[in-house]
């Protein structure tokens, strides 16, 4: 990063400081203020601890739009999910069946939460609900302000787990092409976003797993923003993804950030406590060869051996002769250590490959390839 790109990043933080604070004076002295929502990402956790994040902001009222809605309207609820007010240090109550605990949200309006159940619970349930309530009254929202946030519990039956990138992974993204992914990213909305072919099935299948009833867990991990956590999860719902926890990024909008391709740290720091967490677990990694994942992937490979079956790349940087050279050094270290490592153009190439590893049924293939 340039040092004229970090001081203009620099100058725009004190910018936007000063603006939320004089914005917050202008609302609440004229007694604007949206009203308050708390925000449950979905979490993920194990039949004896919980874990769960969310955050408290003021409702924007982003609506949900049509596929054929104006470039002003996607732009308008695009910027409404960046502008949106969070409300620091917010107590809130947490109530998990009989068990009852207290978080505090930090100065972003981010919580976490880890819960321990007073019994082990059963594995016959996949979701588990977790009800949120917000503990201090706001004049601006007298009412009481709940929200219910979902936790997938792995269950024994469990064979593997999935973590999967979403940009050029799962859906059109363009990351490789500025401009194409400003279009598709900030100017379109969740169902003019589109899965790659084959996508929906082969997850699908993948959380089955051979016998059909395995509950695989599949998490989704990506370096977007916190603020495109609705958007995903409506994109997901409208083409059949299957649902699993969202792992997104802290992002303050800014050259710096905008400009910045490191993925590498977010990624590995998000993925590492699943990993541990789920220690029992072999994982499958999907990603593309377009933003890093395959060499975040072979260092998942060194820090965790023997706990990777399988690393899927969707090959996104066909032309680019440089990419193909370092993709093919990556795939010769990771094979060395027994992992599997498949380059893929089309999703078919996947699953068959999955098929042949006794990862998914071969009668899913059929129904991918109609995908």
């Amino acid at each position: 990063m340039s040092g004229w790109t970090q001081i203009i990043s620099d100058v725009m933080s004190r910018i936007n400081t000063f603006w939320d604070a004089t914005k917050k004076r202008i609302t609440e002295g004229l007694g604007i203020q949206d009203p308050i929502r708390i925000m449950p990402y979905r979490g993920y956790g194990t039949p004896e601890k919980l874990y769960l994040k969310g955050r408290v902001l003021q409702d924007e009222e982003i609506k949900l739009r049509e596929e054929n809605a104006s470039v002003w309207k996607n732009l308008r609820n695009m910027f409404r999910r960046f502008e949106s007010d969070e409300i620091p240090k917010a107590r809130l109550q947490v109530n998990f069946k009989d068990l009852q605990q207290e978080v505090i949200a930090d100065e972003e309006g981010f919580f976490e939460v880890e819960i321990q159940p007073q019994t082990k619970l059963n594995g016959d349930r996949l979701w588990q609900n977790v009800h949120l309530e917000l503990l201090e009254s706001h004049p601006e929202t007298p009412q009481s302000i709940q929200a219910e946030g979902e936790v997938i519990v792995v269950s024994e039956g469990a064979k593997f787990g999935v973590i999967s990138d979403i940009d050029d992974t799962i859906m059109h993204t363009g990351a490789t092409d500025l401009l194409k992914m400003i279009r598709i990213a900030y100017l379109g909305n969740e169902r003019t976003r589109r899965p790659f072919a084959g996508v929906p099935a082969f997850y699908q299948a993948l959380q089955q797993g051979q016998s059909g009833s395995e509950s695989n867990p599949i998490f989704y991990v990506s370096s977007s923003a916190w603020n495109m956590y609705d958007l995903f999860v409506k994109f997901m719902d409208f083409n059949d993804i299957p649902h699993g926890p969202l792992l997104l990024r802290d992002i303050e909008l800014s050259p710096a950030n905008l400009l910045s391709f490191e993925h590498k740290s977010h990624k590995i720091e998000q993925i590492a406590p699943i990993l541990e967490r789920f220690s029992h677990l072999p994982f499958i990694l999907i990603g593309d060869s377009g933003q890093k994942d395959a060499e975040i992937y072979r260092q998942i490979v060194r820090d965790y051996p023997e706990r990777i079956q399988g690393i899927y790349i969707h090959d996104v940087t066909p032309n680019d002769s440089k990419r193909k050279q370092e993709l093919s050094a990556i795939a010769e270290e990771v094979q060395e250590t027994g992992c599997e490592y498949v380059v893929f153009s089309e999703m078919l190439a996947a699953a068959n490959h999955a098929a042949e590893q006794g990862w998914i049924a071969k009668e899913a293939l059929q129904e991918i390839e109609r995908d």
